[in-house]
């Protein structure tokens, strides 16, 4: 605590004319405001690159010389002020749309409850889709001046670093985040925040309380990485997704009773708790806890609970759903559920649910019983999870009636949009785009960009990408030493004027990385034909205890090798947010091959078509909704193999032949079908025709305005009703 406290005095000690940088670097607002995030790399643009756009660490690392230089600056200063007053806008007094459309609600705290949280690299608290899509709900939540707090885990070695061996194989390696790195502060001022969570028998894990704060949206995070607890405490909070069941428990046990204990060491009480898939269910316990131990009987306290719960499911596998069989739950809940008003027989039913293993209390089950309100996360998925759930939570209804509703994902935009297609919009569309970009109209105008000047940004973008790659392949000769070979897959050989197909998921079975080498004869003649050649960048982790996905890697980083592909395959290690950026701005295609109707959402890409870059996906997920026929390409059948008598095997065979033939007569031809000046019109149409589709409908700015009116509004004026009766 003393180190970070030394930290923030030295961020904090400016010169007065520009002291302010510190609390600015202190609010993750700076990341989706390029404005503020030039202003930090103005200051130097060296260190800014290489603290991977890190305001903290400059702000730990540059000379006081430099900064005073800064502070008698007239241009800086002009450009220190500028962000100062956007910041000071979105921060104080404003009118948003939720205060003018909710009055009343305006100071009711609406609690959002995650595993993970992805809000910039500098904060490594995620591992992938879940987490980013966390990220980008707080994000949206401030803009539109929803009263909400963020609850999760500070995962001291986050997910995991990958590192790909010269035979392909994924190592896992720990990096412990640099505390003094971070735009962290201890929740309470000037002391401590500590809470006490009881896990078992005779077992209290204390947890530690950060603050992080991510626009106007404060953001808690839980650390059991203190000296208050032994080694297997301190490691609770140490890393995302742990593969061990009893670890897993452990950890979900803090995540869900601590959550409720750190809003109520904040002094903070909630009207709506939405908790962010099963891993947090634990919450609505500790809350019937406190019902019962308030003077509630049980049933009282659980009816209460559920009407102030909001659930979004995501997982339409039913393997993707954290079980726990009857010895994990006595042993970590016969203390507990005496305190809850019920016996073991009742506290089972709570979770009880019956699988192909047989009965085990399923944490999404749980998360369904106790909530009123539920929701899916795509059309597609919210059908899924009506039928999964059908028979066991609500056999009483007709399955179109099982109550989850569904509310498609959607992507925060000025996140996710390149600076150079920023200016565009400010042109083109509106110099207030961002504050109306949930407007469908607005987006027509994109039409109006010239395709030339549409194209060259497109192109700037493209080399951008592939710069970041052949520095990154540089790194792994420099700083690691790796064989020659490994260099050429990690995309040395990728070139500016190829057409550019990029794939960056989790690597694991459903979403079939592996499909596109279905035909590797035919897949050479593509991405090796002489006059319209094609390349492919690969990223992704696969989950340390998944062989299967990492056999996947492990195929495609070989090919990579493979001279007669002729360096048109690259795998670009260490999947993260800052690799994320570059890939959805700067690639030509996206591609997605899930197996149906395994993906529940996706939202990578709907961050590749904010940009302009057109998708090519099995129509699953969000590109159901999302595809026109005229703002990309599907190939597969609508629905699952299994509806059509199809195997895996026969299902697989198809859509990579469906993928070879639109690569093949229809997307590679019309990418190189150019004008004397090297525009491709009809292309550049199709990537317009991307955009004015996807901009508002897929923005997490129609997202959050969906929440709140189908559930965090009916949720607080059911809390509301059951506070007065």
């Amino acid at each position: 605590m003393a180190d970070m406290e030394r930290k923030e005095n030295r961020v904090l000690r400016r010169p007065d004319r520009i002291h302010r940088l510190g609390e600015i670097a202190y609010n993750l607002w700076w990341s989706w405001h390029p404005d503020a995030r030039s202003l930090f790399s103005q200051l130097e643009r060296d260190l800014w690159k290489r603290t991977q756009h890190n305001p903290i660490e400059i702000l730990r690392d540059i000379s006081q010389e430099r900064l005073e230089e800064a502070a008698h600056d007239p241009a800086f200063l002009d450009h220190y002020d500028r962000v100062l007053t956007a910041y000071d806008a979105e921060h104080g007094k404003r009118s948003t749309w939720f205060n003018q459309n909710f009055p009343d609600h305006a100071n009711k705290t609406i609690a959002y409850f995650s595993a993970e949280f992805g809000i910039h690299n500098s904060l490594p608290i995620y591992s992938g889709g879940l987490g980013l899509l966390a990220g980008d709900h707080c994000k949206e939540a401030g803009e539109l001046g929803l009263p909400l707090v963020g609850v999760g885990f500070l995962y001291q070695h986050g997910y995991f670093h990958q590192y790909i061996h010269s035979d392909g194989w994924q190592e896992a390696a720990s990096k412990p985040l640099s505390m003094d790195s971070v735009a962290l502060r201890s929740a309470g001022s000037p002391d401590r925040v500590l809470i006490e969570v009881p896990v078992g028998v005779n077992n209290t894990v204390y947890a530690a309380i950060w603050r992080v704060q991510v626009g106007s949206v404060p953001l808690y995070l839980m650390d059991t990485d203190i000296p208050e607890n032994p080694p297997w405490n301190r490691e609770l909070s140490a890393k995302l997704y742990p593969g061990d069941q009893e670890f897993r428990i452990r950890q979900q046990i803090v995540l869900g009773i601590g959550a409720v204990r750190t809003l109520r060491a904040m002094g903070i009480h909630p009207s709506v708790w939405h908790l962010n898939e099963g891993h947090t269910a634990f919450i609505m316990l500790e809350r019937i806890r406190e019902g019962v131990a308030s003077g509630l009987p049980y049933e009282e306290a659980a009816y209460r609970v559920r009407k102030s719960t909001v659930f979004t499911t995501h997982t339409p596998v039913a393997a993707g759903h954290d079980i726990y069989p009857s010895s994990l739950i006595e042993k970590y809940f016969s203390n507990f559920w005496p305190s809850m008003g019920v016996d073991q027989a009742g506290f089972w039913a709570m979770g009880c649910h019956q699988g192909p293993w047989g009965d085990a209390f399923n944490m999404t089950a749980l998360a369904l019983r106790l909530s009123d309100g539920h929701n899916a996360v795509s059309r597609l998925n919210g059908k899924i999870s009506r039928k999964m759930w059908h028979h066991t939570l609500w056999p009483q209804c007709e399955e179109e009636q099982v109550p989850i509703t569904s509310i498609t994902n959607g992507v925060h935009v000025p996140t996710w949009v390149a600076q150079e297609i920023k200016h565009l919009y400010e042109e083109y569309l509106s110099p207030d785009w961002v504050s109306r970009h949930d407007d469908p109209l607005l987006w027509k105008k994109v039409f109006d960009i010239g395709d030339a000047l549409f194209w060259d940004t497109h192109l700037h973008l493209k080399r951008k990408l592939l710069r970041f790659i052949h520095d990154r392949a540089r790194s792994l000769w420099t700083d690691r030493r790796v064989d020659p070979s490994q260099i050429l897959s990690s995309g040395a050989l990728l070139e500016a004027e190829t057409f550019t197909i990029g794939y960056a998921r989790r690597f694991t079975a459903y979403k079939r990385p592996t499909l596109l080498f279905h035909d590797l004869d035919r897949l050479k003649r593509i991405l090796t034909n002489r006059w319209h050649p094609a390349q492919i960048v690969f990223a992704g982790k696969a989950h340390p205890a998944d062989d299967v996905g990492k056999r996947a890697i492990q195929q495609i980083y070989n090919l990579a090798r493979d001279p007669q592909l002729a360096g048109r395959i690259a795998f670009v290690e260490n999947y993260d947010m800052r690799l994320a950026h570059d890939l959805v701005q700067g690639v030509d295609l996206w591609l997605n091959t899930p197996r149906p109707p395994n993906e529940a959402c996706g939202t990578s890409g709907m961050k590749a078509a904010i940009n302009g870059v057109p998708t090519l996906s099995a129509l699953d997920g969000w590109w159901i909704e999302g595809y026109n026929g005229k703002n990309g390409w599907a190939f597969g059948r609508n629905g699952a193999a299994s509806e059509s008598g199809m195997s895996h095997e026969e299902q697989d065979k198809e859509d990579a032949n469906g993928i070879y033939e639109l690569l093949e007569k229809e997307i590679i031809p019309l990418y190189y079908e150019r004008d004397l000046k090297g525009v491709p019109h009809k292309w550049v149409q199709v990537a317009k025709e991307t955009i004015s589709s996807v901009g508002a409908a897929f923005s997490a700015r129609r997202m959050m305005k969906e929440y709140t009116e189908k559930l965090y509004i009916p949720a607080a004026r059911r809390a509301d009703h059951e506070s007065c009766s």
